[in-house]
């Protein structure tokens, strides 16, 4: 069972303000122009208070969650880089029809959204390519695990699939397994998770007691 401190708010809109501040959400999903790229459908709270979940209507990625949690690491991204050059934007995590974008802690979402949606909305999408794309690009949880010719690592893997990244994934954030080394298992929380107290303390404690009791009881789970 999760923490519930960290448990999924499904249907929690963007509430950082007032009225106003809802309104102008509510343009931001509306303003899109271009019929080929894809839209903003919502734009939601995560139980980190300097992070929001963007969702879209087209995907901008297809199975491979990608990561940055700086300008630097993002230069060679087009996606990401744009969302950093907007400004106090500390990471950008994107998966599927989600992304996820932490600011500055003093920056205001007020005055932050509104510029964060223009390069979203702007976002290439991308086309399904019979699976063939995905398997191309190594990265995310799953190609990190399959990576690793461990048959525990794969049913860790396949137990956080079933159990855990479907909350996180709700919250606007995800992990991955980069590897399990003397019955020490690490991984790295991705998106609005990566700074999460949360995640860090309580989720953390959840995830290696299930894997005690169903996998291994001598393992030991530390993020990194």
């Amino acid at each position: 069972m999760l923490h519930t401190s960290h448990r999924s708010r499904f249907a929690i809109f963007c509430r950082v303000g007032n009225v106003d501040k809802n309104v102008r959400i509510a343009k931001i999903k509306d303003c899109g122009d271009c019929r080929f790229m894809p839209k903003i459908a919502d734009i939601q709270e995560t139980p980190n208070p300097n992070a929001v979940k963007f969702i879209l209507k087209e995907p901008v990625s297809y199975g491979t969650s990608h990561s940055f949690k700086d300008a630097v690491s993002a230069a060679e991204n087009q996606l990401a880089k744009a969302i950093f050059d907007v400004g106090n934007v500390v990471s950008v995590f994107y998966m599927d029809k989600m992304i996820t974008v932490e600011k500055t802690d003093d920056a205001e979402w007020d005055e932050i959204l509104p510029t964060l949606a223009v390069p979203i909305r702007e976002a290439e999408s991308v086309k399904s390519t019979n699976g063939n794309g995905a398997a191309s690009e190594i990265g995310g949880a799953i190609a990190a695990a399959a990576s690793l010719d461990d048959p525990v690592v794969r049913e860790i893997d396949a137990l956080l699939d079933e159990r855990i990244r479907p909350y996180l994934a709700s919250d606007g954030g995800w992990l991955e397994i980069v590897g399990l080394e003397d019955k020490t298992l690490k991984i790295r929380y991705q998106g609005a998770c990566g700074s999460c107290p949360s995640s860090l303390t309580g989720t953390l404690m959840a995830i290696e007691n299930m894997i005690k009791d169903e996998i291994d009881p001598e393992v030991e789970v530390v993020a990194v």
